[in-house]
């Protein structure tokens, strides 16, 4: 596992420099570069990515998460239930610290906060446990079917897609607010899962407790794709999905990244296979595939 300089909260994306140019991004107009990873996550497999508010909607781009299914709660009323980051809640804050917009823009508010057992808010040991489920106070019903979870051991070396919303930026610069005016517009980045770390039970003290997958971001030089990237900050929570024989399934929760996101550097995602035991406790409708 690569140690994070000063370990950060992950989401929305950071771009080839040269994808940014050939979309319109230059000086004075930064913001303009990212049509490409904007049309990424529009596509309608990645409805489900949710963006997150804690200033009562005048923002949208601090955190994400992914609805995974409408549920039955405790009183028989249907809530959505959402998979996003432990270390988008602070100690002490609950669910209702942001209000969660849909993609159609619903909007509702977190009833339920369950944080993995095994996160304990150190991202050096256990980026593959920041992981939380939250319960809405209504369905969701403007994005589609509930996506699929996968189950299966086989995501090294596979394409993959990351869905966010928040911080953007270009390799070369690394995240920056000037590559920012997206007014809340999710966005998607290509890359290819590079390691896997499998989980380390039982978890040791004071050591990486694994179950993580990551990537890294090369220059188109050193085999890059055109939509390839990193995940930025300002997100956390946004979900990592990859082609599997039954469709499009989440492999990750965006969790962790190394310096300012620049070419070299690397982003981490909880895996959520070694996530199932826990989802399935809580939300026992999500549906896995292999």
């Amino acid at each position: 596992m690569v140690a994070a300089i000063g370990p950060r909260p992950s989401g929305a994306v950071v771009i080839l420099d040269s994808t940014w140019r050939a979309e319109g991004g230059r000086p004075g107009r930064e913001d303009e570069g990212f049509g490409a990873h904007v049309a990424l996550a529009a596509q309608p497999q990645f409805a489900s990515v949710m963006a997150l508010s804690e200033d009562d909607g005048e923002s949208w781009d601090i955190a994400s998460g992914t609805w995974i299914g409408n549920m039955p709660g405790p009183d028989g009323a249907t809530e959505a239930v959402v998979l996003t980051s432990g270390h988008n809640f602070e100690p002490g804050e609950g669910p209702d610290h942001y209000l969660y917009r849909t993609g159609g823009g619903t909007v509702l508010h977190g009833v339920r906060l369950d944080t993995h057992p095994q996160y304990n808010r150190s991202n050096e040991e256990r980026s593959g446990y920041d992981a939380a489920i939250v319960r809405l106070d209504g369905p969701v019903t403007d994005a589609g079917p509930p996506p699929a979870l996968y189950a299966g051991r086989d995501e090294l070396g596979k394409p993959v897609v990351m869905v966010g919303y928040g911080m953007r930026g270009i390799g070369s610069v690394g995240e920056n607010a000037d590559y920012n005016a997206s007014g809340g517009e999710r966005a998607a980045a290509t890359n290819v899962i590079d390691e896997v770390m499998d989980a380390v039970v039982p978890p040791p003290r004071g050591a990486d407790a694994g179950n993580w997958l990551q990537v890294k971001l090369r220059r188109e030089s050193e085999g890059a794709g055109r939509l390839d990237g990193l995940l930025g900050s300002g997100d956390s929570g946004g979900s990592t999905w990859m082609r599997t024989g039954a469709g499009w399934a989440i492999v990750g929760i965006n969790a962790n990244g190394t310096g300012n996101a620049t070419y070299g550097e690397y982003s981490e995602f909880a895996r959520v296979s070694g996530l199932r035991g826990w989802i399935l406790q809580l939300a026992p409708q999500a549906r896995f595939v292999a």
